[in-house]
C-alpha cells in the first residue's frame, strides 16, 4: 500500500520534506514546461521521440515551434479554464504535428510555468469511458450502507480498468489503514480485512493524495526518464505534484515488487476536504491505461466520494433523530413528575437504544445508580474525580481506559472503555456508559512493529519484505465509540444539563432547590457588592485630610454609598420578589437629600414592582434626583419636588415628577448620558412611556410603567423611611469596657483600617489587624485579646475557627459580613451580633452595645 517517499524518514512524523521533489517521469508519456510563448525550464528526454529533435535544443524556443497553431489554440483555451492552483485541464485526440497521430494532453500550473503532459491516444478506437460513469453511479445510488457502497465501488472500478485487484482502503484515526472492500479476478490473494501501519503511507504522501487524486504506475520495471535540465535558472526543481506522468520513489517500487505487483493505480476518496481513503488497484503484469480511462476512474472516484458522504450523512441524521426521540422520552418522563434517579431503569434503557453499552452508572449529588456491568460505587466515585480533570464540561470517551487511567485495571473484567456525560455545571455529576473488554485479533499485512529498518540507503523508509498475515491480539480495549454516538451523547448532555436536571424532582422540590440556588447567588452577589461599596467608602474616609471641608465631603460620600447599598438590599431582602416603588424612590433620594428629604413629597398609591424592572426604575430616579440636586429645585433652599402616582384603567401606573421653587429651567443644548437614561429607559427597556418638559418654573417628567411590571398595587405606606435609626451608643457604655487590645480579622486592609479608626474612638488601647485564620490564631495565642471583629468570609476560608477559639477563651467578638440578611451562622453563634457591609461607625457601636447591655 505504501506510496512514494525516497527521502529520509522520521518515524514519528514521516514528514521531513515535500514529496513532490522527484525529477523523473514515467516513460509512456512526454512532458515539457513553458511560460508565455517560450519553452523555458524542463523538457523530457522522451520529447525527441515526438518532435524528432534533441530535447535540449527545445529550451528557449517558442512553444508554437513544436505545436501546430490549432493545437496551441486548444491548449491555451484550456489554460484559460484552469481554476485553483491544483486544477488540471485535459484534451483528447489532439493532432500535435499535423501528421495524423493523435495524442491526449493534460495542462496545469507549476509555479510560474505551465506543464504540458502528452500521451498517445488509443490507436484505432474511440471509446468514451466518461459516459460509463453515469450508469456506474446510478447503480450505487440504490445502496444505502457504507459497506455495500464500498463493495460496489471496488467491483465497478475493476470492471472499468481491468486490474486484478481493486481495494477500498480506509484510513483510521491514527493514520493506519484497513481494507474494507475488495474485488478480485479469482487468481490473486485477498487483503480484505487486513490492516496496514501508518508508516506504509507517510504523512507527506497522504498530503499528495489530497492534491493529486489519481496516481498510476503502468510497469514497475519500466525505466523512468529524468527531467532535463534538473533545475531551472533559479536553482529550483520542477514541482511535479499535479503531474500524471510523475515517477514514484524506488522505495515504493521495491514495496510493490515485494508484494508481487507489476502495475498499480490509486484514486483518492475525499470527504469534506479530508482524505477518507483510497481506491487501491493492483495488477500482476504491466497494465497501461489510456488517459480517457484514467479520467473516467478519477471522475468515478469523485462521484463515489459524494455518494459515500451522503450515506454517512444519512446515518448521522438517523442517529440525530434517535437522539431527538430520546430527548422527547426523557422530557415525557420528567414531565410526569418523576426524577432522573427514581426512573433510572427506564431512562437507561432509552439511552441504550441510541448508544449501545454494557453498563451504565449515574452519579448525581452523591447518589449512585447502576445497570448492567459497571464498577462498584467506590470505583465510580474515584473515577468521577478523574473525569473532573479529563472530561469536565464535555463528553469524554475512551475505548482503552487503562491507558490514561491505570486504576481502571481493577475493574477491567467489567469495563475497558467508557463514555462520560457531565450533567451538571459543577463537577462530579456524571452519567457514564461502559463497554466491556473486546479481545480480538487484528490482521496486519506484515508485522506492524517493524515497518522501518536500516536499508542499503541508510536510515530510510525500507519496504517490508513479507506481507504474510501477522496477528495482533488486542487486550484492554473496548469496541470504539463511533463519532455519531459521541454526537448523540453530546446532544443528550445538553438536554440533561439545560433542561432535565431542572425538572428531575417533583415541582415542590424543584422550586425549593431553585430558591436555594437563587438565594445563594443573590447572597454571593450581595457579598461582593457590599465589599466593593465598603472598599470605596474606606478609600474616601482614609484619604481625608485634617480640614473640616474634607471631613464634610467624606461624610457626604459615605452617606451616599450607604443609601445605594440600602437600595440594593431592598430587592435582595425579599429574595428577588416584587418591592415597593415608593420605598425605591425614598431610598434613592436619601443618598443625596440628607436634611432636604422633607422637600420631596410622594402622593398616590404605591406599587410592588417586579425585580426585572426594579433596577431599571432605580437608575431613572437616581438620575432625576442627582440632576435636581445639582441644577434643579433641590439645588437651592426653597425648591421642592412633588411625585404623584396614579393607577390607569389598564392596570399601568402613571408617575409624574414635578419640580417647583428652584432656579429658572432651560432645556439643555445637548443630551448627555443621564438625560438619555431618563428619556429612553422606560420606552426601550420596559415598553412604557417617558416625556420630559423643561418648563421655566421647574422640570416636569411624566412616565408610564406598563401593567406587566407591576405585581400588585398597594396604598401609600405609613412611613417611607427605609431604615430605623440605630440605637445610640457612646464610649461610656459599661465602665472600662473598651480597653485593652482589639483584634480585627479582615482580608481587605483598607476596610480593616476604617474599623481600626472606629474601635480607636471607642477607647481600645490598640488594634491588631490580620487577614487569615492562621494569623488570627497566632495572635490569639500570643496576645491578650479583649475584643475581636471577624469578617465572616476571608476569600478562600471563613473565620469560624477563630470564632470557636475566641468563644473557648470567653473573648467577646462580633461578625462583619457582606452576605447581609442571608448570613446563616452555626447554632452556637446565632446570638453573636453581626454588622452588614458596608457598615459605619454607628453600626459597629450598635453591635458592641448588644454585647454589653445596660
Amino acid at each position: 500500500m505504501a506510496e512514494d517517499s525516497a527521502l529520509p524518514v522520521d518515524l514519528t512524523t514521516c514528514d521531513l520534506e515535500p514529496i513532490h521533489v522527484i525529477g523523473r517521469i514515467q516513460s509512456f508519456g512526454y512532458l515539457l514546461s513553458f511560460s508565455g510563448d517560450w519553452i523555458i525550464n524542463h523538457v523530457s528526454c522522451n520529447c525527441g521521440d515526438l518532435f524528432g529533435v534533441d530535447p535540449l535544443t527545445l529550451l528557449g524556443t517558442p512553444i508554437g515551434g513544436v505545436l501546430t497553431e490549432s493545437a496551441l489554440h486548444d491548449v491555451r483555451t484550456r489554460m484559460q479554464m484552469l481554476g485553483g492552483g491544483d486544477a488540471v485541464e485535459r484534451l483528447f485526440d489532439v493532432d500535435l504535428r499535423q501528421d495524423g497521430k493523435l495524442h491526449d494532453l493534460a495542462v496545469h500550473r507549476s509555479g510560474r510555468s505551465y506543464v504540458l503532459e502528452i500521451e498517445p491516444s488509443e490507436s484505432g478506437k474511440r471509446r468514451d469511458y466518461v459516459s460509463y460513469v453515469r450508469p456506474m453511479i446510478d447503480r450505487m445510488r440504490q445502496l444505502r450502507s457504507v459497506d455495500k457502497l464500498c463493495e460496489s465501488a471496488a467491483r465497478q472500478l475493476r470492471a472499468l480498468t481491468g486490474f486484478d485487484r481493486v481495494m477500498i482502503y480506509r484510513f483510521e484515526r491514527d493514520g493506519a489503514g484497513e481494507v474494507v472492500a475488495e474485488s478480485l479476478n479469482g487468481r490473486v490473494d485477498s487483503y480484505l480485512g487486513q490492516h496496514f501501519p501508518a508508516s506504509d503511507i507517510p504523512a507527506q504522501a497522504r498530503r499528495l493524495y489530497v492534491r493529486n487524486t489519481l496516481r498510476i504506475i503502468s510497469d514497475i520495471d519500466d525505466p523512468t526518464v529524468p527531467i532535463a535540465p534538473a533545475v531551472n535558472p533559479d536553482g529550483e526543481p520542477l514541482d511535479l505534484s499535479m503531474s500524471g506522468l510523475r515517477a514514484v520513489s524506488p522505495i515504493h517500487i521495491e514495496y510493490l515488487r515485494n508484494m508481487g505487483v507489476r502495475a498499480s493505480m490509486s484514486v483518492s476518496i475525499m470527504r469534506r476536504g479530508q482524505l477518507w481513503g483510497l481506491m487501491a488497484c493492483h495488477h500482476y503484469s504491466p497494465l497501461h491505461l489510456f488517459y480517457s480511462v484514467r479520467t473516467a476512474a478519477e471522475l468515478f472516484g469523485e462521484y463515489f466520494a459524494f455518494i459515500l458522504e451522503q450515506a454517512e450523512s444519512d446515518r448521522v441524521l438517523a442517529k440525530r433523530q434517535e437522539a431527538v426521540r430520546l430527548h422527547d422520552e426523557i422530557m415525557t418522563h420528567v414531565a410526569a413528575g418523576r426524577s432522573l434517579l427514581s426512573g433510572f431503569g427506564d431512562f437507561a434503557a432509552s439511552i441504550g437504544s441510541v448508544i449501545p453499552y454494557d453498563g451504565i452508572a449515574c452519579w448525581i449529588d452523591g447518589e449512585f445508580r447502576s445497570e448492567g456491568l459497571t464498577p462498584d460505587r467506590a470505583q465510580v466515585e474515584e473515577l468521577a474525580r478523574f473525569l473532573n480533570t479529563a472530561g469536565a464540561g464535555r463528553v469524554w470517551a475512551s475505548d482503552n481506559l487503562i491507558s490514561v487511567y491505570p486504576q481502571g485495571a481493577w475493574f477491567l473484567d467489567k469495563a475497558a472503555g467508557l463514555l462520560a456525560l457531565p450533567v451538571s455545571r459543577s463537577p462530579r455529576d456524571y452519567i457514564v456508559l461502559f463497554r466491556r473488554e473486546h479481545r480480538h485479533d487484528i490482521q496486519w499485512a506484515g508485522d506492524p512493529r517493524k515497518p522501518v529498518a536500516i536499508g542499503p540507503h541508510g536510515a530510510r523508509l525500507t519496504p517490508r519484505q513479507s506481507f504474510e498475515i501477522w496477528h495482533e491480539e488486542r487486550q484492554g480495549f473496548a469496541k470504539p465509540w463511533e463519532a455519531d454516538e459521541i454526537a448523540s451523547a453530546e446532544s443528550l448532555r445538553v438536554t440533561l444539563l439545560e433542561v432535565v436536571l431542572r425538572l428531575t424532582d417533583a415541582v415542590s422540590q424543584e422550586r425549593e432547590q431553585a430558591s436555594l440556588r437563587q438565594d445563594t447567588l443573590i447572597a454571593e452577589l450581595n457579598h461582593r457588592v457590599r465589599n466593593i461599596l465598603n472598599l470605596i467608602r474606606g478609600l474616601v474616609a482614609q484619604s481625608k485630610e485634617s480640614s473640616d471641608t474634607i471631613d464634610e465631603f467624606a461624610a457626604i460620600v459615605s452617606n451616599r454609598i450607604q443609601a445605594l447599598a440600602r437600595a440594593h438590599d431592598q430587592v435582595t431582602r425579599t429574595s428577588w420578589s416584587p418591592a415597593s416603588l415608593h420605598q425605591l424612590i425614598r431610598t434613592e433620594s436619601d443618598a443625596y437629600l440628607n436634611e432636604r428629604i422633607d422637600r420631596m413629597l410622594i402622593d398616590g398609591p404605591d406599587a410592588m414592582v417586579t425585580p426585572g424592572a426594579f433596577t431599571t426604575i432605580a437608575l431613572v430616579f437616581h438620575e432625576l434626583v442627582t440632576n435636581s440636586c445639582k441644577y434643579g429645585a433641590l439645588s437651592n433652599s426653597a425648591g421642592s419636588v412633588h411625585i404623584a402616582t396614579r393607577a390607569t384603567d389598564d392596570g399601568a401606573l402613571a408617575i409624574e415628577w414635578r419640580e417647583t421653587g428652584g432656579p429658572p429651567v432651560k432645556a439643555p443644548t445637548r443630551r448627555g448620558f443621564g438625560s438619555a437614561i431618563i428619556e429612553r429607559t422606560f420606552p426601550h427597556e420596559l415598553g412604557g412611556e417617558a416625556e420630559i418638559d423643561f418648563h421655566p418654573d421647574g422640570l416636569v417628567g411624566r412616565f408610564l410603567l406598563p401593567a406587566p411590571h407591576i405585581a400588585e398595587a398597594a396604598p401609600p405606606p405609613s412611613t417611607l423611611r427605609p431604615d430605623a435609626a440605630a440605637p445610640a451608643i457612646g464610649p461610656d457604655t459599661g465602665p472600662g469596657t473598651f480597653a485593652g487590645t482589639a483584634l480585627i480579622v479582615e482580608d481587605n486592609v483598607i476596610i480593616a483600617m476604617e474599623a481600626e479608626d472606629v474601635l480607636g474612638e471607642l477607647g481600645f488601647d490598640s488594634c491588631e489587624i490580620v487577614g487569615s485564620v492562621s494569623a488570627a490564631m497566632t495572635m490569639i495565642d500570643e496576645r491578650d485579646i479583649s475584643f475581636a471583629m471577624l469578617d465572616v468570609n476571608l476569600g478562600t476560608e471563613t473565620s469560624e475557627a477563630v470564632a470557636v477559639a475566641l468563644s473557648a477563651r470567653g473573648t467577646p467578638f462580633i461578625f462583619a459580613s457582606g452576605y447581609g440578611d442571608s448570613l446563616v451562622l452555626p447554632e452556637a453563634m446565632a446570638k453573636v451580633p453581626v454588622v452588614a457591609k458596608p457598615y459605619s461607625g454607628r453600626d459597629i457601636k450598635a453591635a458592641i452595645a448588644r454585647l454589653y447591655p445596660a
